[in-house]
């Protein structure tokens, strides 16, 4: 028999554990790693799955991007995912859940975002008060020109004013860009350059006709309990980042109609919402170092919720008052978190720094160790590094380097 058995019936009440291994299961990390070479059939199936990858500018060990798809599929080529977002334009940025990497086929239902106020009121108060022809000659020249980047459209651009140093150039492409009026590119820096639309989401998807809000987010909604399994209203909201006034009384139509199934999770408070094609595993087997902004670490009261694990990332809390690290990954092994390790890739010096391991109360240290050394050294060999230093912090760290000479 397999491992994973589909819920066939419609099931009023769930324990917790099923709870979690039917987000891990609907996640990816239930099924094993590729034994061969991962090719962009590979990545496109976690974005099948996941439907879209949080960025983020943080780049002391990997742009995190390219970690979720490690954490499933183990060492990758990764720029079979700069491929498939800036030559085959199967996934374009957008603001998703924060900035992200999201499938192209899902443009259209986030075309009310486009059409809506920003979420940001500093942003959306500077953008009210902006001359419209600036704006329009500078949509002109991005469209011209692009990709295009804000210091090569403004050289003289001070980064002056109160938006996180941002020059007027600079917001006002950053505005166009949430509006939808221009698409976006990444280059090695990790800067954005825009560009038309048309230059990062095929024209098939962009001929498609706009969705109402409503319709859309009720999509979402499905996509996201699709991508989490289960989960209460705030989970789904938060997972394209919808307003949960809107999402609470269209999960309940949604219900009503079939499109998700209520049930109650014990221990859980809030009303829950399972995806009818979700799959509860008999157990789960993964081992993987997982990145804070991976979305099965998004939420982080459901994180709680689920694991019994509580995360904090601490890269903007003062180094004197952090408890972990500046860089903390989970480690996931089985269906649990049981440990944490700050990490670190020094290029220079081509190794894979561990400046903290803590192990979660109550697991096998020895156990741990063994296995968090060998995803260590897949890391390290994954993003081409020759060793592994672990540093003697944390209640793990002696058993790490005894393994780790």
């Amino acid at each position: 028999m397999g491992n994973e058995a589909p819920i066939v019936s419609r099931p009023e009440r769930l324990s917790n554990d099923q709870a979690r291994r039917i987000t891990l299961a609907a996640q990816g990390f239930a099924e094993p790693r590729p034994t061969g070479r991962v090719d962009r059939r590979h990545v496109r199936k976690v974005f099948d799955r996941l439907g879209l990858i949080q960025m983020d500018s943080v780049n002391v060990l990997v742009r995190t991007q390219y970690l979720p798809l490690f954490s499933r599929l183990g060492p990758y080529d990764r720029s079979l995912l700069d491929r498939l977002a800036y030559d085959d334009h199967e996934v374009f940025e957008y603001w998703g859940h924060e900035a992200s990497l999201i499938r192209s086929d899902l443009q259209p239902l986030l075309r009310w975002r486009m059409g809506s106020e920003h979420r940001w009121t500093g942003m959306r108060q500077w953008a009210e008060a902006q001359d419209h022809d600036v704006t329009g000659a500078l949509l002109a020249a991005v469209l011209a020109d692009g990709p295009v980047s804000a210091g090569e459209l403004d050289v003289a651009d001070r980064k002056k004013g109160p938006w996180w140093g941002w020059g007027d150039t600079k917001k006002t492409l950053e505005h166009l860009f949430y509006i939808g009026r221009v698409g976006a590119v990444r280059r090695n820096t990790f800067e954005r350059a825009y560009c038309d639309p048309a230059l990062v989401v095929p024209p098939d998807v962009l001929d498609r006709p706009t969705p109402e809000p409503r319709d859309a987010m009720v999509a979402l909604l499905e996509r996201s309990a699709r991508a989490f399994g289960l989960g209460t209203a705030k989970d789904l909201a938060d997972y394209f980042r919808l307003p949960i006034k809107a999402a609470r009384p269209l999960l309940e139509e949604m219900a009503d109609s079939g499109v998700v199934h209520r049930v109650t999770v014990d221990g859980w408070k809030e009303p829950t919402y399972l995806h009818p094609e979700a799959k509860v595993p008999r157990r789960i087997d993964a081992c993987a170092l997982v990145s804070p902004f991976d979305s099965v670490m998004w939420e982080r009261d459901r994180v709680e919720r689920l694991f019994e694990f509580t995360y904090r990332i601490e890269i903007y809390v003062p180094k004197p008052k952090r408890t972990f690290g500046y860089y903390v990954l989970p480690f996931l092994l089985g269906d649990r978190y049981v440990a944490r390790v700050d990490l670190k890739a020094d290029r220079a010096d081509r190794k894979l720094l561990v400046q903290a391991a803590y192990a979660e109360p109550g697991v096998d240290h020895a156990e741990v160790a063994e296995r968090l050394c060998g995803e260590l050294r897949l890391m390290a060999t994954w993003l081409g590094l020759d060793d592994v230093v672990v540093v003697d912090r944390g209640d793990l760290a002696p058993a790490l380097r005894a393994m780790l000479p």
